[in-house]
């Protein structure tokens, strides 16, 4: 037992710890705000895997998958474990709160704590789908953000970078002091140079996705129609240059195109398709680091308001899509887009004159700043209504056994 008060310390976005009883909490909260399915799921549901299934758009996509399409299988994640001076990471917990609700409504998912980029993880997965979930695989949710690849035949490892393309970018951005006090300052990152390119989309781009289709194709797992979705994200205008129009953005072009070969081989292969989604703007651990995303995400939400859609409800509409429950819709460029809700140009050109106005004075009256600084702390288990943060907890939670 390792019961102990957590108080939230951080640097800038990054916690040092996080709360086990909050993070479960915040899955529990998650899993009630999937809309319910249209009727029950009768016998075994679709076999699916997700790829970075324990934070962001990762999480989302399998708890709407276990509560909406009444999915099984298996989630892939890279966590660490609680040690004597540190917690568990939040991944860590929100991953043993998503196994127990899964086992409370009779889902038989397993999750596998490893490298997504290795062999062996893949092996892992291919021999639990053949040996657990009757050889064959439904869907495939790719969903990792991660600062490095390790190229598993050439050990060569490659590193991601968050920079502009061609000249430095200057632009405003929105961090707290320690008392939690807003500040918005200009912040200048300079532009890409020699390989900066070339080692980011090894990283972020469709390399791994496609091999590891490859390697459960090879292995003869894909169910006939089976579908896979690779998570993305376009954004505004206001950041393109630091995102779309950078190194991350090279990256999802890769992405983008590996979805188009990948869905010409499906639909030879077993009559299957490959599409990436394109999900609205949200506070998740990756959005954070990124240099003006905090800063349009709060102003954002303050003209949203309530009306910003949350993760949760943009994955339980990407599950419809694929299992066949709304029809699948594509844009010119077959992508399934989820983030029309944020892109208007209504909605732009209020965050837009907002962004104008932005300055540490005004910050308060233009964006939503108690939303996105709680957003932030519930990244890691804090601030979340319910919970008595005074009380000890137990801090020493097992990964759910894949065993049972």
């Amino acid at each position: 037992m390792s019961e102990r008060v957590i108080n939230p310390r951080s640097r800038g976005f990054l916690f040092l710890d996080s709360h086990p009883a909050g993070c479960e909490r915040l899955v529990e909260d998650m899993w009630q705000a999937v809309p319910a399915p249209p009727s029950a799921p009768g016998g075994d549901g679709p076999v699916a895997l997700v790829i970075g299934s324990s934070a962001g758009y990762g999480l989302a996509a399998t708890i709407a998958g276990l509560a909406r399409a009444g999915i099984r299988g298996i989630g892939v994640c890279f966590e660490k474990a609680p040690t004597e001076r540190r917690t568990g990471t939040a991944g860590w917990y929100r991953t043993a709160a998503t196994a127990g609700l899964a086992r409370a409504h009779s889902r038989d998912m397993v999750f596998l704590n490893g490298d997504a980029f290795s062999n062996s993880t893949k092996d892992q997965v291919a021999d639990l789908l053949a040996e657990r979930f009757g050889g064959r695989l439904d869907y495939l949710i790719y969903s990792v953000a991660a600062p490095r690849r390790t190229d598993p035949d050439t050990g060569t490892t490659y590193a991601s970078v968050l920079k502009p393309i061609g000249e430095p970018y200057r632009t405003k951005t929105l961090v707290f002091d320690d008392q939690g006090a807003p500040e918005v300052k200009e912040v200048e990152t300079q532009p890409a140079e020699g390989d900066d390119i070339d080692q980011t989309v090894a990283v972020m781009g469709g390399t791994d996705w496609e091999r590891w289709i490859d390697h459960l194709a090879d292995r003869g797992l894909l169910a006939d129609g089976f579908s896979t979705a690779a998570l993305s994200y376009i954004g505004s205008p206001l950041t393109a240059a630091i995102y779309r129009q950078g190194t991350i953005g090279a990256a999802k072009a890769h992405l983008e195109a590996t979805a188009r070969t990948l869905d010409e081989r499906l639909g030879k292969l077993v009559g299957g398709r490959a599409v990436t989604s394109v999900n609205g703007a949200a506070v998740t651990q990756s959005s954070t680091a990124i240099p003006g995303i905090a800063l349009y995400v709060g102003l954002l939400r303050g003209v949203l308001g309530q009306a910003l859609v949350p993760p949760i409800a943009q994955l339980a509409k990407l599950w419809d899509q694929l299992t066949g429950a709304h029809p699948l819709t594509l844009d010119d460029e077959g992508r399934v887009r989820l983030d029309t809700w944020e892109l208007t140009d209504s909605v732009q050109a209020h965050v837009a004159e907002r962004w104008k106005k932005a300055t540490t004075d005004t910050i308060g009256q233009l964006a939503d700043l108690d939303w996105f600084h709680a957003e932030v702390q519930r990244l890691y288990g804090f601030a979340v209504p319910g919970i008595d943060y005074t009380a000890p907890v137990e801090t020493d939670v097992p990964w759910p056994d894949p065993t049972t």
